[in-house]
Parts: C-alpha cells; sequence; structure tokens
C-alpha cells in the first residue's frame, strides 16, 4: 500500500455535518479503480477540521466501503493523548496503515516530534507513514530527524513534499534521503503537480489529490513514469497544468472541493468553515481547466492510441 498510487479522497460536509453519502461515493469510486490503497483524512480530507468522533465514524465508513483496498488513515491531532486514541482506533477498526503529521499550533523541536513517533510506534502495530508537510505544519524534518525516526518499529514509508523540476536535483534529494533511511522504508511524493518528477526521481509511489477524483487517470500517470514510460507520464501531467495553476492560487483543496462539486459528487459548500467554496470566476476557472484538462487528456489519448 506504500508503493504506487494512492488517492485521497474528500472527507465532503453538508449543513457542516459529514456528508457520508457523499464520501462513501467517493471510496466506492475508488474501491473499483484499481488504486493501490485509499488515504483518508489526510490534509485533502480535513482531519484538522473534525472532531474524533466525525474522524472515527469517517473511518469506519471508509473501510466499510473500500471493497478491501488497504486503507490509510490520517491520525494526526494536536495532542499525543489524542493522536494516540486516534491511531489505537483506527487499527481496532481495520485500517491498514496510519498516516502522522506531526501537527502543532506552538513550533515543535526536534526532540518533541522524535518523542511523538516514538509514543504511537509504542502503542500499535499497524505501519506508520510520516508525514512530511512543512507547507501546513510549519515544522520541518531534518535529513538525520526522518532517519531516527525511519528506524523506529512500525515506521514504513515517508511522504514528502514537492521536489525540485530540475530532475537532476530531484534524484540528489531523494538518494540522500534514501542514503538515511533503512531499506525497507518507502518514498511517497506528494504535490500533484511535481508528482511526474518526484517518481521519476526514484520515489515508491504518489500520494495523490486529484486521484481523489479522477483514480483512473492519475494511476496511468503513476504507472507510465514508475514504468519507464516518462513521456506519457508528462503529457497526460501536463494536460493538468491549469489545473495545478490554480493549486498554486486557491489552495488544493478548494480546488478539488470545487471540483467535485461540479461533477455533482457533493454539495457545493462541502468545507468545513471557516473555508469557503469558490465562487463566481473563480469557480469558473475551475470549471475551464477540468474542461480543458479533459480534452486535452481525451486528444492525448486518442493520438497514442
Amino acid at each position: 500500500m506504500f508503493h504506487g498510487h494512492s488517492a485521497f479522497p474528500l472527507t465532503p460536509l453538508a449543513d457542516q455535518d459529514i456528508d457520508m453519502r457523499a464520501f462513501t461515493g467517493l471510496v466506492d469510486r475508488l474501491a473499483v479503480s484499481g488504486v493501490d490503497s485509499i488515504g483518508i483524512l489526510g490534509s485533502t480530507g480535513s482531519y484538522a477540521y473534525l472532531q474524533k468522533d466525525e474522524r472515527k465514524r469517517v473511518l469506519r465508513q471508509a473501510v466499510a466501503h473500500a471493497g478491501g483496498v488497504p486503507v490509510i488513515a490520517g491520525v494526526g491531532a494536536l495532542r499525543t493523548r489524542d493522536v494516540l486514541e486516534l491511531a489505537i482506533d483506527a487499527e481496532d477498526a481495520g485500517a491498514a496503515g496510519l498516516l502522522l503529521a506531526p501537527v502543532s499550533y506552538q513550533p515543535l523541536k526536534e526532540h518533541e516530534v522524535e518523542a511523538l513517533f516514538e509514543a504511537v510506534c509504542s502503542a500499535v502495530r499497524t505501519p506508520i507513514c510520516v508525514y512530511d508537510n512543512p507547507g501546513t505544519t510549519h515544522f520541518r524534518f531534518s535529513d538525520e530527524l526522518h532517519g531516527r525516526i525511519a528506524a523506529l518499529p512500525n515506521i514504513a514509508s515517508i511522504k514528502i513534499p514537492r521536489l525540485s523540476d530540475d530532475p537532476a536535483e530531484a534524484a540528489a534529494r531523494v538518494a540522500a534521503l534514501r542514503s538515511r533511511i533503512p531499506a525497507h522504508v518507502t518514498l511517497g511524493i506528494s504535490g500533484d503537480a511535481a508528482a511526474v518528477h518526484g517518481l521519476a526521481a526514484g520515489c515508491d509511489g504518489w500520494y495523490s489529490v486529484i486521484g481523489g477524483l479522477f483514480p483512473e487517470l492519475a494511476l496511468r500517470i503513476t504507472r507510465a513514469a514508475r514504468g519507464g514510460e516518462l513521456a506519457t507520464a508528462q503529457a497526460l501531467s501536463a494536460q493538468l497544468a491549469p489545473l495545478w495553476a490554480l493549486y498554486d492560487r486557491f489552495g488544493g483543496l478548494r480546488v478539488i472541493a470545487c471540483a467535485a462539486a461540479l461533477m455533482g459528487l457533493c454539495a457545493d459548500d462541502n468545507l468545513p468553515h471557516p473555508l469557503l467554496p469558490l465562487r463566481g470566476h473563480d469557480r469558473a476557472q475551475v470549471a475551464e481547466a477540468l474542461k480543458k484538462g479533459t480534452e486535452g487528456i481525451k486528444s492525448f489519448m486518442a493520438h497514442a492510441t
């Protein structure tokens, strides 16, 4: 489950309550798509905005609808006490993996982050993916810290942030990190726009936002990049460049939430407030990017065939 393509769906809301019908519909689509794993309650799943009981309900529904596809559950929280409760609950509910980010309001120190992972590794047996997301947590892992945490029992993967667009620099970064961690710990790239660069640089998988809505497309990009068909992977990803540009402008979560609403998969106002849906011209830009991307991909596939 820590190789290949991991699709991260939204946790849609309606009237500021979990829209379980919409959520399970998204999971159902992923379950039949062929993805290698389903990542719930990550940043795209709005975990930081949900109460513990909401997260537990979402987790159980995800496992029930995953059709045997491994479910990786986000367990990040402000207090170690809450992380441990969520981790144990996820293990008991049948999650195949855990995703843990060092969430904090006060800036964390390296020894505090290390102690957090030590505590969780001592409490559960389920494989853990380290979520390195400095843009959200404002904590930056050093390679030395990655090495110490990766040596803990149960650590199975590291979800790394966007790499350089320069192929040589990206490959050097992956090689440097691999030199610090055990061989069994995989590296997965996040940041949809840079996924192909990361896979080409040697990452084992892609933790994907776009895959939560378009799993077959993201899976094809992943398999092409990992299978040596780099030109195909780059061409498919390039068709989505207008969407990636909107990620940078509005944030990936808002863009994907808008796209899901445009596709009729959930309500328009599906984000936890104070996050608000894109409206007017902003919404129209997402619609246009989706249209261009879809048309471009269809054209490319027809030409390739």
